[in-house]
């Protein structure tokens, strides 16, 4: 008699587990369709408004600097101005590559709220790389402006900016920076499931992910930060090395790329090409 109550209460469980279970379904597949849908309006947003910042300048123009090359206007912006621009340039060239690390993120924790604040932390810290490189362009942009040599130099410097960006890629420190990004979100859901624990993650992946873009970035910054073509190649390039099982093998190669384009720069500069 006890055996068979025994059974019975098992059967019970069981049916109430299955049943639980049918009703989660739902639940999960709503507050994935959410999540996917929040991350395509963030990557709309920003690239829709990329575009509109790169085709409002290009209208405006450039300034015509000793040397033959044109200084692109976003120099002469207003911080706060630069900054959104510079957000929404993040959005569309790292969200890409970074959904996959968040969608592995949260079917870790199988929380969305969570996820969005992992995706929160790691957009601050690009946010504060931007409000670093603004001065620094800016006053760059100043001395250029008052010292029509160091504008003569400016074509060969970024030529060679290019070069160290490629070369850099070699590097083992390219290498280690690339394993922590490609590895970071595995790891995330270890940290902690408090909101805390993923704003902390979103920041340390943030930092690991703007470590391994830096000579990305550089060659941006060196060709034009607001070239729409020199964005997309940049963009494929991080995703490409980040999630793509030969990554590591194709970081070289684009440094070497990188190498080879930035040698045909300095060469041009000086008047050999």
């Amino acid at each position: 008699m006890m055996s068979t109550q025994r059974a019975e209460a098992v059967r019970g469980a069981q049916a109430r587990g299955a049943v639980a279970a049918q009703r989660s379904v739902p639940r999960t597949e709503a507050s994935q369709r959410t999540f996917l849908g929040v991350a395509a309006l963030l990557f709309a947003a920003g690239t829709a408004t990329t575009i509109y910042q790169c085709v409002s300048m290009s209208a405006m123009g450039g300034m015509t600097m000793p040397g033959g090359w044109t200084m692109s206007m976003a120099w002469m912006r207003m911080p706060g101005a630069f900054l959104v621009m510079w957000l929404a340039m993040m959005l569309a060239m790292m969200l890409p590559s970074l959904l996959p690390a968040l969608q592995r993120y949260r079917a870790g924790v199988g929380r969305t709220g969570l996820t969005l604040l992992v995706g929160l932390g790691y957009f601050a810290v690009s946010t504060a790389l931007g409000a670093a490189i603004f001065p620094l362009g800016a006053a760059l942009a100043a001395l250029q402006m008052h010292w029509p040599l160091l504008a003569h130099a400016a074509p060969a410097a970024a030529g060679l900016i290019v070069v160290a960006a490629g070369f850099a890629q070699f590097t083992a420190w390219k290498a280690h920076q690339l394993a922590c990004c490609r590895d970071a979100p595995g790891r995330c859901a270890a940290y902690g499931t408090t909101a805390l624990s993923a704003w902390r993650s979103g920041l340390r992946l943030g930092v690991h992910c703007s470590c391994c873009c830096i000579p990305q970035m550089a060659v941006l910054l060196a060709i034009g930060v607001m070239n729409l073509r020199a964005m997309a190649v940049v963009s494929a390039a991080i995703a490409a090395e980040r999630l793509l099982a030969a990554g590591p093998r194709l970081a070289r190669g684009a440094g070497a790329v990188a190498v080879c384009v930035g040698l045909l720069v300095v060469a041009h500069a000086a008047g050999l090409g």
